[in-house]
């Protein structure tokens, strides 16, 4: 797929995307500022393309909380109300479409992961990074925290080799019909998805 025309799509459906949630972003951000307080959104470093990381942006959806070690409750212990209806939407993931207008995502590409992720990948599973991180992805219309990490990698990989204007914009269009129906937002039903563990790279 040509990188000029696939730039040219994000920044218009990024562009697009903000002009019509912009009403909608406002008003979540100000829910989350009374419920949660400050700050409204999360930032979480991720790898981009060629594994660089970057600051992915989402709207905040767990409170402060630890346990009697110091270390942070599980999500499902610190998710908020707000926060489950949020994710369950996959609401909290529109100020993604900020990170699209840096270049920093794309509409559609392999989901960033976590940064100590990068040493577990296979040498084919690597290949991920080979593009732009997406808002949406090949294995997020497949069953996206739904199926297994082998499963999920695989289709990225997949994305990588076969990309193009068309399926990108039928990866869109399913997203937006797994969204409504919010379908696979999570295995069984669990805000906390498994770590994955890999082969760690020699």
């Amino acid at each position: 797929m040509n990188t000029g025309v696939k730039r040219a799509v994000d920044l218009l459906g990024a562009s697009a995307g903000l002009l019509i949630a912009g009403i909608p972003m406002l008003v979540i951000a100000t829910m989350i500022r009374v419920t949660m307080g400050a700050p409204v959104l999360h930032r979480a470093t991720r790898p981009g393309r060629g594994g660089r990381p970057f600051v992915m942006l989402k709207f905040r959806t767990m409170r402060e909380a630890l346990d009697e070690n110091g270390q942070p409750l599980p999500d499902r212990l610190r998710v908020t109300r707000l926060g489950a209806t949020l994710r369950r939407t996959s609401l909290d993931e529109l100020p993604e479409l900020l990170n699209v207008l840096r270049g920093e995502m794309s509409l559609v590409g392999p989901r960033p992961l976590l940064m100590q992720y990068l040493t577990r990948y296979t040498p084919e599973q690597a290949r991920r990074h080979d593009v732009l991180p997406g808002i949406t992805g090949w294995a997020q219309v497949q069953g996206r925290n739904a199926i297994s990490w082998d499963d999920k990698l695989a289709y990225d990989v997949w994305y990588v080799d076969h990309q193009s204007l068309w399926l990108d914009l039928r990866i869109l269009a399913r997203t937006v019909i797994r969204v409504v129906r919010q379908q696979d937002v999570s295995r069984e039903g669990d805000l906390d998805v498994p770590e994955f563990r890999g082969t760690t790279a020699t």
